[in-house]
């Protein structure tokens, strides 16, 4: 490639900026500049030409006109090896332009303010940069564009080593990501002005609509898998780093897999429902086992017991930081992956021994998002399942109340139902899960595997169902088992024969008002 003789430099992030420009006039690169940008450089002691020195005209419009003008854009969009685009520039006297360092103005910054006026919104919509970032990613073959100050070291250790020049596969790296940035700056002005509204010229700006209008999907690769839910399939991950498992740090183990993350996350999801110390166990997207107790150690332990032969090849969470102790009692077991918000040095020295042991730090708190499920031809969008159970928006339907332990039951089984896939059915005690049966076609199929996989005695346990019961069979197979409450959305035209069958077994029943669907 030939050497770089003439960049144009104009950014709103002048991170780094001095320091390269130093390494462009080491290679006699004619700096252009404008603005801010003219008066640091100078400041800092290089030589600079102004902008309007090279387009005969002043910046004009309080800024709002600086590059957009033929003597620059014709310096950038000139293809080299035409000799038409050459002449013509010849014939008007402009200067050719061969790299452009430009970054925009911070609309994303100014869009996050709550309730910025609509003016401050406008003006920090940048144009003559997206121009110039776009004509120069066009001209990719001749002209290298810089819209991070993250590639500033590289492209100078590259120059350095080639005598002032970039690869052509340099300039097609850099032009690509011109064009995302520029993607994803109109994304963002899109996203924000969507939520103003006009009428009769009084601007009101309101929440973001749920679901959006327009579903973006835009995210970056930052992990390829192996290989999908099976080996012939591909996969990646791609992290919107807004926290949750996707942004946890690996500490140690195997690479993860794509099965690996699914089960991490839907473990996540179920420990973080819970404030005292506690464990959830995951095989294929299902709790077979979740306890709640006084230390992380008593609540892996009983987690355990609900189910220790389906908690083989498991995943792991804990909602607090794994100490020793818990530590030498997980490495008792094969488990594929753990995620927690942290781990002791002495932990981390126990699960060593364990090297193919995935081990995720998660430190960044979950933000809501949409949960967002692809379909064949298109996307479903919902709002994150966060209902959280109120006791006293509960009713209680039956002649009688459950007891305090029964309520502290039936309030530990709905937050685990939650997380089930459906139709779901969970035998719980006070803090400790005994029993699931997950993903039946129909409800009474379901209550009948939970009891059939129960290791831990059901007698004195209640059951959580996600949603209503269709029939009373359900509730009398599970009488059969000993359990003493149930715990139901209700909703069902059938409610009152399933109530009079809870009396009669001397049920206590409770109804939420809330269905728990996870498919």
């Amino acid at each position: 490639m030939p050497q770089i003789k003439r960049a144009l430099l104009s950014v709103t992030d002048k991170t780094g900026l001095v320091d390269f420009a130093r390494t462009l006039s080491s290679f006699d690169v004619e700096l252009i500049s404008t603005g801010g940008t003219a008066k640091l450089l100078r400041e800092a002691g290089l030589a600079v030409r102004d902008v309007s020195e090279v387009t005969g005209f002043p910046e004009m419009l309080d800024g709002r006109v600086k590059t957009i003008h033929p003597r620059v854009a014709g310096g950038v969009l000139a293809i080299r090896s035409n000799e038409e685009h050459m002449k013509a520039l010849a014939a008007h006297d402009i200067p050719l332009i061969d790299m452009v360092v430009v970054n925009l103005y911070a609309f994303e910054k100014v869009a996050a303010k709550e309730g910025a006026p609509v003016h401050e919104l406008i003006e920090n919509i940048d144009i003559g940069g997206p121009t110039m970032i776009r004509a120069a990613a066009k001209n990719y073959q001749d002209v290298a564009v810089v819209t991070s100050a993250g590639d500033y070291a590289a492209i100078a250790e590259e120059m350095k080593k080639s005598g002032g020049s970039l690869s052509a596969d340099t300039h097609w790296r850099l032009a690509k990501s011109a064009f995302a940035r520029t993607a994803a700056y109109d994304r963002a002005i899109t996203t924000r002005l969507e939520r103003i509204t006009s009428a009769e010229g009084r601007f009101h700006d309101g929440p973001a609509e749920v679901p959006p209008a327009r579903l973006d999907i835009h995210v970056p690769r930052s992990m390829s898998l192996r290989y999908g839910e099976n080996p012939h399939q591909k996969a990646a991950l791609y992290s919107t780093n807004t926290g949750g498992i996707a942004a946890g740090k690996q500490l140690q183990g195997k690479e993860l897999s794509y099965n690996n993350l699914v089960d991490l996350d839907a473990a996540w999801q179920l420990i973080l429902e819970f404030e005292s110390p506690a464990c959830a166990i995951i095989k294929h997207t299902n709790p077979c086992g979740c306890a709640e107790q006084s230390s992380l150690a008593d609540a892996y332990r009983r987690a355990l017991e609900a189910d220790p032969i389906s908690a083989f090849g498991g995943v792991l969470a804990f909602n607090r930081t794994m100490d020793e102790e818990t530590a030498a009692e997980v490495a008792k077991l094969f488990t594929e992956a753990i995620a927690a918000p942290g781990y002791t040095d002495g932990a981390l020295r126990v699960l060593a021994a364990k090297k193919n042991l995935r081990l995720l730090e998660i430190t960044q708190p979950m933000q809501d998002e949409l949960v967002v499920k692809s379909i064949s031809g298109g996307f479903l969008a919902q709002t994150a399942d966060t209902h959280k159970l109120d006791r006293s928006a509960t009713t209680v339907r039956t002649k009688r109340v459950p007891t305090e332990e029964e309520w502290r039951a039936l309030e530990f089984a709905w937050k685990i139902v939650k997380h089930v896939k459906s139709n779901a059915i969970v035998y719980a005690k006070a803090g400790q899960s005994i029993s699931a049966g997950a993903g039946q076609m129909s409800r009474v199929d379901s209550v009948k595997i939970g009891a059939m996989k129960a290791v831990l005695p059901l007698q004195g346990s209640v059951l959580a169902s996600d949603a209503f019961f269709p029939f009373p069979d359900g509730l009398e197979e599970a009488a059969k088992h000993g359990i003493t409450a149930v715990i139901q959305p209700g909703g069902s035209v059938k409610d009152e024969e399933v109530i009079a069958a809870a009396d009669r077994l001397n049920l206590a029943m409770v109804f939420t008002a809330i269905r728990h669907f996870r498919h």
